[in-house]
Parts: structure tokens; C-alpha cells; sequence
């Protein structure tokens, strides 16, 4: 199996490195990540200016190639072009792992992650892909292997084929809870929906030393406007790994109907 492996943190981030140590075994991994953090650039392109790319060795165990532009530019152009050109169009990418996200991404924080952006834009492009993201909290203390050991075993049972394994347009949001220690026990894990509240995060308004007005968004970003029993931010504040599948389609079919009713003739 051949495995693209991206995220949004930035190819140097230690999420990534940690997740690509746990993969071994799982197939052959080719990273492709930005060059610099890319948070909350969601599913954005880049369009007006060329993608600069530069093979990184990140440590003794990876080498990668570091894109400067955004995580779905990454994944659109590793398997539109880097890796036919590597390895010929006859030889596919089978899954994309996008992660490990440093921050959880749960809740409306799906719609502006860089990280699920790009396990979308990988699953529009028909290779199936999983976005690992760990809560890091406001602990000072985070064990980026043990998360990754973690995210790897959910990983494995979500390919297990003799449970189904994934389809090509497959998205499934993995978010990993705090993990403190080396030895921190499997958490349990809960499918669960998307939490859907607005965040409660606002602007505070400021001002520069030459009175220029401005604004800066405050707010821990995992604070919503109210709870939903069996969603993600509830599962993952009580201690359990989440897993959410996701689609890029967005038509609301509910409301297709009324729709057609009322405006066609």
C-alpha cells in the first residue's frame, strides 16, 4: 500500500514526524506537507502564485517534500503530479493520512481545519484519507508518540478488510484525546456526529502605538455555544478517541425538495 501523508502544521511539526514513525509497516509513505504552518486554511488553493517545493529530510527516518502553499495544495499536487511523475500514473496512491494535527478538530473547527481540507481534497480526487488530529489542551506535557501509537491502532481498524475497509471517496475525522504520558492507557472509542454549535470565540479590539485599530481573535477555539449529547467535542472532552466520517458533498437534500417546489415552474 502506498500512503500519502500530509498535514497543516507544517512539514517540521512534531505530529507529523510522530505519526510517520507509528506508520511503519503500514505501507510505503511518501510525505508531502507544507513548508510552513498552514492552520485554518481549510480547503483553500492556491491559484495566482507557483508552488515552490524542496526535499526535506526531517530527521534520520524521514525525508519529505515541503510545498509552499496550502495542505489541499499539497495532496491535489502529489497525486495529480509529484507522485505520477514519480512512480507513473499506473501506480496510485491507496490512502491519505493527513495528521497529527497538533489541536483537536472537532465540532465547527471541521469546516476551517487545514488537516480535514486536505484528507477532503484527497478524498474528492478518489483516494480514501483519515485526518488525525490530538487535543493537546492546555497541558504542558504532550507525548506525540504515544498519540501516534493511538491514532496508528484506530488506523489499522478502520482498513481492516475484513470489516469493510474504505471506499475511494471515504473521509473519516480521527481526533485523539490528551495524552500525557508514555504509557497512557488505549482510551475508548466513540463514533460519533459532528457538533454543529457555533464557537464562542470573539475579537478583542485594539490598538497599535500609532492608534491604528485593530483586532485579534481570542478564544480557546474549543468552546461552543452548547453541548449535543453523542457528538464529537463531548466525546473527546470525556477522555475517548472520536471518529467521524465526513463528505465533501454539500448539497442539503432535505431542503432539495422544498426548493424545487417553490421556485420551479
Amino acid at each position: 500500500m502506498r500512503i500519502l501523508l500530509t498535514n497543516d502544521d507544517g512539514i517540521d511539526s512534531p505530529g507529523i514526524a510522530a505519526l510517520h514513525d507509528a506508520l511503519e509497516g503500514l505501507g510505503e509513505i511518501i510525505a508531502v506537507a507544507p513548508r510552513t504552518v498552514q492552520s485554518a486554511t481549510s480547503h483553500g488553493v492556491t491559484f495566482s502564485e507557483p508552488l515552490m517545493i524542496e526535499t526535506v529530510v526531517v530527521n534520520d527516518r524521514m525525508t519529505g517534500i515541503a510545498v509552499d502553499g496550502r495542505p489541499a495544495d499539497c495532496v491535489k499536487l502529489a497525486l495529480r503530479t509529484i507522485l505520477p511523475e514519480r512512480f507513473g500514473a499506473d501506480s496510485p496512491v491507496d490512502l491519505t493520512i493527513s495528521g497529527m494535527n497538533v489541536g483537536a478538530n472537532v465540532g465547527i473547527n471541521v469546516l476551517y481545519s487545514g488537516t480535514v481540507g486536505a484528507a477532503m481534497e484527497s478524498a474528492f480526487l478518489g483516494v480514501p484519507a483519515i485526518a488525525v488530529s490530538l487535543d493537546i489542551g492546555d497541558r504542558p506535557r504532550t507525548c506525540f508518540g504515544r498519540a501516534a501509537a493511538i491514532a496508528r491502532s484506530i488506523i489499522d481498524r478502520i482498513l481492516d478488510p475484513d470489516e469493510g475497509g474504505l471506499d475511494s471517496h471515504a473521509v473519516i475525522n480521527v481526533n485523539v484525546p490528551r495524552t500525557e504520558t508514555d504509557d497512557a492507557p488505549m482510551p475508548p472509542v466513540r463514533v460519533v456526529e459532528m457538533n454543529a454549535a457555533p464557537g464562542v470565540d470573539a475579537y478583542e479590539r485594539r490598538e497599535s502605538p500609532t492608534k491604528q485599530v485593530y483586532y485579534w481573535l481570542a478564544g480557546t477555539g474549543m468552546e461552543f455555544t452548547h453541548t449535543a449529547p453523542d457528538t464529537d467535542v463531548e466525546a473527546l472532552a470525556e477522555r475517548s478517541v472520536t471518529v467521524t466520517p465526513l463528505t465533501y458533498v454539500l448539497t442539503d437534500h432535505a431542503r432539495l425538495q422544498p426548493w424545487k417546489e417553490r421556485l420551479e415552474n
